[in-house]
Parts: structure tokens; C-alpha cells; sequence
């Protein structure tokens, strides 16, 4: 008979029974057995439930009795837990048992860390920013215009120059012919130049048309660029892409501009010549006074610091200064004289 666990409960006097008796239980201070054994279990159900194991699976008396010292011993919790998590990283998992190690759980990391310069999303990581070189920003500004064959022809007959650029796509790009002012130039002196220079042939301004500005990037430069266009009459002279710049001129109807032009902002301006036209057909005199006006030839201080910029754009860059942190001195202790 396998001997039963020793329980201290005040209300049991004896587990075993008396000698004297011949093996029979107590009558006196003693419980009858059945009643034992279910103190007993409910006993073992309560160290179960404080030593984490669940308290359906206690065994039966003989079972949960004490085990002698050349027995197996019962493995504890923590020690299933540690042979689990063992056989989980021989296995490829990481992390807690059940897991993977996907970041599905938390506090896990992935075994595989990201590459260096990677981030999730795809984007740069800051090392990469700031170790990527900033463009130098230059401004430049140019003047241009629109050439017309005869302002005083009928408006359906009228005609304006363009020219073409070729890209690195091959297509062929239609705008109007512009340039960089140069120092001592105006901008209607320079827009007279540029279009002498681009298509061959020679005008007078006649009135201001507006200015636009746009951004782009060049040979490793962001440029703002601002140009001044002016309406321009027809003086003299033939076509001609004699230019290295220019690969195509031509004379296009003035009702066609807007559908050959290649840049939405001079199409803008086209649109806007067809109501400054027929403004100063209406009023000889103010076409008269619109001419005059225009004739300079000395620059005001705005073209002048533009021909000072354009001057400047092939320039190569100063170089970067290193921000040295100043070193303030050193205060004296208290107590030094």
C-alpha cells in the first residue's frame, strides 16, 4: 500500500489508522474515509492551480503520491517553457513559443534585420538624405517674343515665328524664341537679339506681353528661370536655323499658337497677344505710344543684377565652408581669483 501524502488540516486528527484497531478507522475523532480522499483531492486541486497546472488534470491518489528518489520528477512550467523555446530556434522560429518571427507578436524582432539604407516603404533612410548632394540653386532671367509677319494685316492672316528644339526623346519642341540678358542690355534690347540670333530675321518691340518663371534642373543645378516676352513687329529679314541651338523655324498661323505650342504658359500667352493685338488696332495712337514707350537703351537696376546673375551661372560654385562649432570659454570657478 502506497503511503499517503502527509496533508496538515486542523480538522483531520490521523490520516493512518490506529493500532489497537486492527486496521479500523476511528470512530471517535476521525471522518469516515470517503470523506478524506475528497479533502485530499480537493487539496492537490488547489496546489495545481497555484503551481500553474490546470486542475482537471490531477491524477489519482496513488499517482500524485510522492515520488521516491530514484523516480522521474514531474518537469515544472518554466521548464516546459524553456525546452519549447529550444526546440522552436532549432526548428527556425525565434521569439516566444507559437510565434514567428514575422513581427506578428509583440515584443518580437525580426531575425533578418533590413539592410543598411533600406526603410520599409521604400524610402531613403536619413543617412542616405543627408549623404545625397543638394543641388545649387541658380537664378537666371531671359527675355523673348512673339514675331508677327504684318500687325496690320487681317488677323486671320496674320503669322508668328517659332522655333524648334529637338529633346532627348527626339520630339521636336515648339516655343518662342528667348535668351539671357547681357550686361548692359535691356530687355527689350535682348529680346530683339534672341530673336535676330534664333531665327534670322529682325522686329521692333510694340508692346510688353507679360513674364512667366518656371523651375527645372541642369547639369546639376536647380534653375529658376524667368522670362520677359514682348510683341514684336516684323522688320526685315529671312528664316533661317543657321542657330546650334535651333533645329526647325518656322512660320506659323497666329489662330494655330495655342495648338503648336509645346509649354502651357507661352500657349497662355498666345491667347493673351490675340487681345493686346486688337486693343492697339483699335486706337492707332496708343499703338503709336505703346512703341515709343518701349524704346530703351539704358537697363534699370532689376536688369542689371540679372545680367550680373546670368554672368555668374557658369561659374563653378564656392567652395562649402565647414561649420566649425565656437568653443565658449571657460568660466572661472567661483572661488578662483
Amino acid at each position: 500500500m502506497s503511503a499517503e501524502p502527509s496533508l496538515h488540516h486542523t480538522d483531520v486528527a490521523s490520516d493512518a489508522p490506529a493500532a489497537s484497531d486492527g486496521g479500523k478507522p476511528v470512530t471517535g475523532g476521525g471522518t469516515d474515509q470517503p470523506t478524506r480522499n475528497r479533502r485530499n483531492r480537493r487539496g492537490r486541486r488547489r496546489r495545481g492551480r497555484r503551481s500553474g497546472r490546470p486542475a482537471d488534470t490531477a491524477k489519482p491518489d496513488s499517482a500524485a503520491a510522492t515520488p521516491t528518489a530514484t523516480g522521474p520528477s514531474t518537469p515544472k512550467p518554466s521548464d516546459l517553457a524553456n525546452r519549447n523555446r529550444r526546440n522552436d530556434s532549432g526548428n527556425g522560429k525565434g521569439g516566444d513559443t507559437g510565434k514567428n518571427n514575422n513581427g506578428g507578436g509583440k515584443g518580437n524582432k525580426p531575425s533578418s534585420p533590413t539592410p543598411n539604407g533600406a526603410r520599409r516603404g521604400g524610402g531613403r533612410s536619413p543617412a542616405d538624405a543627408d549623404s545625397a548632394p543638394k543641388l545649387r540653386t541658380v537664378r537666371e532671367t531671359s527675355a523673348g517674343g512673339l514675331v508677327l509677319s504684318d500687325i496690320d494685316a487681317p488677323f486671320d492672316d496674320q503669322r508668328a515665328a517659332l522655333i524648334g528644339r529637338v529633346d532627348r526623346r527626339g520630339r521636336t519642341m515648339w516655343s518662342l524664341p528667348k535668351g539671357h540678358i547681357e550686361t548692359g542690355e535691356t530687355a527689350e534690347q535682348t529680346a530683339m537679339r534672341e530673336v535676330a540670333e534664333e531665327t534670322g530675321i529682325e522686329g521692333t518691340i510694340v508692346a510688353p506681353l507679360g513674364k512667366i518663371d518656371y523651375w527645372f534642373v541642369s547639369d546639376g543645378r536647380r534653375i529658376h528661370k524667368t522670362v520677359h516676352h514682348y510683341l514684336l513687329r516684323f522688320t526685315g529679314g529671312e528664316l533661317s536655323d543657321e542657330d546650334y541651338e535651333v533645329s526647325e523655324v518656322a512660320w506659323v498661323p497666329l489662330t494655330e499658337l495655342p495648338r503648336r505650342l509645346t509649354y502651357s504658359d507661352e500657349r497662355r500667352l498666345a491667347r493673351m497677344a490675340e487681345s493686346v493685338i486688337a486693343d492697339l488696332r483699335s486706337d492707332p495712337s496708343r499703338l503709336a505710344q505703346s512703341e515709343a514707350s518701349c524704346i530703351r537703351t539704358e537697363p534699370n537696376d532689376y536688369e542689371k543684377a540679372a545680367a550680373a546673375r546670368n554672368q555668374r551661372r557658369n561659374e563653378p560654385p564656392p567652395p562649402v565652408r565647414s561649420r566649425r562649432r565656437r568653443r565658449r570659454p571657460r568660466r572661472p570657478a567661483t572661488g578662483d581669483s
